[in-house]
């Protein structure tokens, strides 16, 4: 499997866990239900963000430089994470609810941009057997828990 089967794979799994949390935002009555998904959510996220920087980003961020994109890119995760962040220092749940579904909104549209953009990138500048190497590689972190 290529490096962009396994992660669109990991991106329709979130897109999964994005559409459950706009579906039952709404039923979160406290900021500790809310802290608690958000914490899921951020775990989640890090270890995708971890493997797919050190395996797919890192090898492109010359090209993602040309097109203009590589700070975008990194603000993008910023962005996310302050709002993740911002969870755990609000006391409102309407404020707590909001930052979710920010976040949540944010690392749609950003694996949007990676699917549209960067994946084909990839398959552009790098040759069929690296894609194959780099899922082998995807595939033994994900086992080691990577």
């Amino acid at each position: 499997m290529k490096i962009t089967e396994a992660l669109l794979a990991e991106h329709q799994v979130f897109h999964s866990l994005f559409d459950h949390l706009e579906k039952h935002a709404a039923s979160f009555k406290t900021v500790a239900e809310i802290r608690s998904v958000a914490l899921l959510l951020e775990a989640m996220l890090a270890a995708h963000a971890r493997t797919e920087d050190r395996l797919f980003i890192d090898p492109l961020e010359h090209c993602l430089e040309q097109i203009g994109q590589r700070d975008t890119f990194h603000e993008e995760h910023e962005e996310i994470d302050a709002q993740l962040l911002g969870i755990s220092k609000t006391r409102q749940v309407k404020q707590a609810r909001a930052l979710l579904l920010a976040a949540v909104l944010a690392s749609r549209k950003h694996f949007d941009k990676e699917e549209r953009l960067i994946f084909p990138l990839a398959e552009r500048v790098m040759s069929a057997a690296t894609l194959v190497t780099l899922g082998k590689k995807w595939a033994e972190q994900r086992v080691d828990g990577g």
